[in-house]
Parts: C-alpha cells; sequence; structure tokens
C-alpha cells in the first residue's frame, strides 16, 4: 500500500508560485523573495519537487559576464496534474466537512438540564 504525505505550507506555496508562473521559468532566489522563505527551506524543495519529476530544471543559456549561470525551475505537466489533484482533493474534503456539519443537528441554547 503506497501512502502519500500531503505536501507543507511551503512546499504548497513554491509548486502555487511556478504554478502562477505558467510556462515560465522561475529562479530560486526569485522564489525565495517572493515567498518570503529562505534558500535553506526553498532550494530542498524545489530539488524534491525535480527528484519526483513535478519540476523541470535548466540552467540559464545566456548568462551576463561575470555572472554565474543560474539554475532555472518550472512546474512540469506531472507538476500540474499533482496541483489539480491537491486542489481536487481539498475542495472535496472541504464540501464534505461542509456537508458534515450542516446535516449535524445542534444542541439549542439554554435546553441542558431542563
Amino acid at each position: 500500500m503506497t501512502t502519500t504525505r500531503r505536501p507543507s505550507p511551503q512546499t504548497m506555496a513554491v509548486i502555487l508560485e511556478l504554478a502562477d508562473q505558467a510556462s515560465g521559468w522561475s529562479y530560486g532566489y526569485d522564489l525565495c523573495r517572493t515567498l518570503e522563505l529562505k534558500p535553506g527551506t526553498v532550494y530542498p524543495i524545489l530539488m524534491r519537487l525535480a527528484e519526483r519529476g513535478l519540476v523541470e530544471t535548466a540552467w540559464e543559456r545566456h548568462v551576463p559576464q561575470g555572472r554565474p549561470a543560474r539554475h532555472l525551475y518550472r512546474l512540469s505537466s506531472a507538476g500540474a496534474e499533482f496541483l489539480a489533484g491537491v486542489r481536487t482533493t481539498r475542495a472535496a474534503v472541504a464540501d464534505e466537512a461542509t456537508s458534515t456539519t450542516a446535516a449535524t443537528p445542534r444542541p439549542a441554547i439554554g435546553t441542558a438540564g431542563a
């Protein structure tokens, strides 16, 4: 039996930010600044997502002189499918919680001990 863990809030923030970029590439440092997360949080997340095939990586092609090439990241098609699945699951859980709460009668106030 394979179990999947829910992604951490930081992982979801990275995935959502990459999804907002559509097909555009993002630099890790820009993700750190935008999400206000430390590089020690963002880069391990990006590496895990890349290992799982949810993020594509590439090296910057046109590097200005005097600066090293930067690594680029974007959500892969598998990452987009993963995100859609997470959103569907979360929506189903929210719907179930709403219907359960609405169907459960609440005791009337002031009737206890009467």
